[in-house]
Parts: C-alpha cells; structure tokens; sequence
C-alpha cells in the first residue's frame, strides 16, 4: 500500500502527505486531551491531582510503547534515526533542555500547545509561536548560530550505541516495552483515581501513537524510497522554522515530512476545537504579560534548537527511541520548569493558557478533575 502511495505521489509527496495527516491527528487529539507537559510540570511540582499529569503520562507511555513494539517485530529500526546515528552534545542537551524549560513556564505553554492553542484563536499563542519560529531559525543559521555551535561542542557523544540507552543498559526492546507498560499501569491508576474524563486519556494515548505512527512512515518511507529520506517523528523546534523561511522565502527544497507537520497539527487542532464549540479569540492581558509570553519563545527557541529537541521532540520522540540525549533534555526540561514555577509562579492560581477538560473542575488552578 505505501509502494504505490510513493508510485502516485512521489516519495517527497508521500513524505508531505504524511505529515499532513499524522499532524492532523496529533493537533485533533492534543486538542482534546488538553495534552501538555507545562501543565504536568507545574501539577506535579505543586503536589495538585488534577489528571493533567496522568494525561502526559498516558502520551508518554503510549509513545514508548508503540514504538518499541514497532522495533520488537521488526517494523522500526532506530538506529537509522538521527538521534542515534548522529553525533550528539550532552551539554546541548541539558543546557538546552533547561532553557526549554524556563520559557515554556513563562509561555505558558511549550511549543505544540502554543500551536495547538492558536488553532483555537489565542492571539497570544499566535504571535508567541512565530517568536518562537524566528528564534529558532535564528540559533540554526543566523545570529544565535554561533553560540549554539559553542556551547554544543562543550559534551559531545558519538552516534551509534553511545547515544542508544538500550544498547548501553541492554535491556533489548523487550526491556523497553516492560519499562512503558509500568508507567501505562501507573496512568491507569492514576486516571481511575482522579477520574481523568474518556477525552484526557483516550486523546492523550492518539498523542502517543500519532509519535509512533510518525517513526514507522518516515522508516517505511526510507525503505521503498531511491533517494535518502531522515527517518524522524514529530518536533517542533525545526520543522517551524522551516515552514516560516518558506512561506517568507521562496525555497527549491522538496517537500518534506516536516512541512506537512506544522499545518497538519494546526488544521487538526482547528477542527476539534471547531467540532467541540471551543473556537474563541483571546489576546494579551496587558505589557507585562506580553514581555513575559515572548521571552518565553525565544528561550524555547533557542533552548529546543540547541537541545536537538523539545517538549515532544524529546520528551516524546526522542525518549520512545531511548536516545540518551533526548533524556537528558526531558529531565532538563522537568528540573527548569519547576523551579522556574515555583520561582516566579507562586500561586497556586497563576495564570494558565490550557483550558480545562470536559468535566474537570474550573475551579482548579489548572483545570483539575474532581478527585
């Protein structure tokens, strides 16, 4: 079936196509799930039980365990993602991972939801979200090159089986899918306790798949293609620079995976907002605020350029490969942001961006469910 989709469209269409429709279902079911790590974070710092942890937990655990079942029966071979095969930096990672952290907490959001958000007419995500596209096109080829490139070189680690937590523990990808089934268990218990509505974890486990699907098309896609193709999921640090050079320059590059992603996630997260009744137009809340939103982005575009990944590219893609530095940046993203919450965010009902769940008390400074 992927032959002759490759035969009609062109290995560069297939690769557009796809991406296109695995973002749609990401965006439709981020949407829904309210899926988004920031808020985890600060639940899990804050010591609240208000399911938006569970949530993460249960994309988390769905991406780990999908793609490592791919890999277990043959279907996914990680080793020929980049993460793996190319050279890495620690210190990028976990310098990156922290700077990652501190913005999404002053944006309130990290970079797919700030997507995700402006899908349903949040201005403030809107203008945030191109911040954050400029910023990171800035630390990949124009002014803040440099000091990416410096503080990258700081830690390297080869590719190959140093980069490859399986390889170098050797639990195998039997190990891997026993280690995301903990942590599903964990979900469910977690979602039966607080009662986390059919949308938070349903939603929140199409987040995890649409990861996997993700690894197994672009791997597919490599396999059936004459030409190279990077066998990558989902991230948004790069993929939005991208689509922001070519719709401001015009660009003689193929169609990529890429640049179906960042519309695909858009257009999903617009029709389930449009669906639902949640489409609404929201704006900044004064100067301070505005300040506050755009240092935010150009932390978490510098910070998840610089760390080769961001909250999904990392946190969700990175950490269902088992890519050292991947992990690396996810804990540098947990450690920022907590500390960074509890730092500048002190009250409990500081201000949000995420809207809460069907069902979840409004009343909860993040949305929570009823415990």
């Amino acid at each position: 079936m992927l032959t002759a989709v490759v035969e009609k469209l062109g290995e560069n269409g297939a690769l557009l196509a796809g991406g296109l429709v695995i973002g749609l279902v990401f965006g439709f079911f981020a949407q829904r799930s309210r899926f988004c790590l920031r808020s985890a974070v600060i639940e899990f710092a804050r010591n609240l039980t208000g399911g938006k942890l569970t949530v993460w937990l249960f994309a988390f655990a769905s991406a780990v365990l999908a793609t490592q079942l791919l890999a277990y029966a043959g279907a996914f071979d990680s080793s020929q993602a980049r993460q793996i095969s190319a050279r890495g930096s620690l210190s990028g990672a976990a310098i990156g991972g922290a700077m990652f952290g501190v913005g999404m907490v002053l944006a309130r959001g990290c970079s797919s939801r700030l997507l995700v958000l402006a899908a349903q007419g949040n201005l403030r995500s809107v203008l945030s979200g191109l911040v954050f596209a400029v910023a990171a096109q800035a630390s990949w080829t124009g002014v803040l090159a440099p000091a990416r490139l410096a503080i990258s070189e700081w830690w390297t680690v080869d590719g190959g089986a140093s980069r490859d937590l399986i390889a170098r523990t050797g639990i195998g990808h039997g190990g891997a899918v026993l280690f995301a089934l903990v942590w599903l268990g964990a979900a469910v218990f977690w979602a039966r306790r607080q009662r986390v509505p059919v949308w938070g974890w349903a939603g929140a486990i199409g987040v995890g798949l649409a990861v996997a699907g993700a690894w197994w098309f672009t791997y597919a896609i490599s396999q059936v293609g004459f030409d190279p193709h990077p066998v990558q999921a989902l991230s948004f640090t790069g993929p939005s620079a991208e689509v922001l050079t070519r719709v401001l320059f015009s660009s003689d590059k193929p169609p990529s995976f890429d640049l179906g992603l960042v519309p695909g996630v858009f257009l999903g997260s617009f029709l389930a907002a449009w669906l639902f009744g949640e489409l609404k137009l929201e704006g900044f809340e004064g100067g301070a605020s505005m300040r506050r939103y755009l240092l935010g982005a150009v932390l978490m575009g510098f910070g998840g350029m610089l760390a080769g990944g961001c909250a999904v590219g990392a946190g969700l893609s990175g950490a269902a490969i088992f890519t050292i530095t991947s992990w690396v940046t996810l804990v540098g993203i947990w450690a920022a942001a907590a500390i960074t919450d509890r730092l500048i965010d002190q009250r409990p009902a500081a201000g949000s961006l995420d809207q809460s769940m069907p069902g979840q008390n409004q009343n909860h400074p993040l949305g929570a469910h009823p415990a």
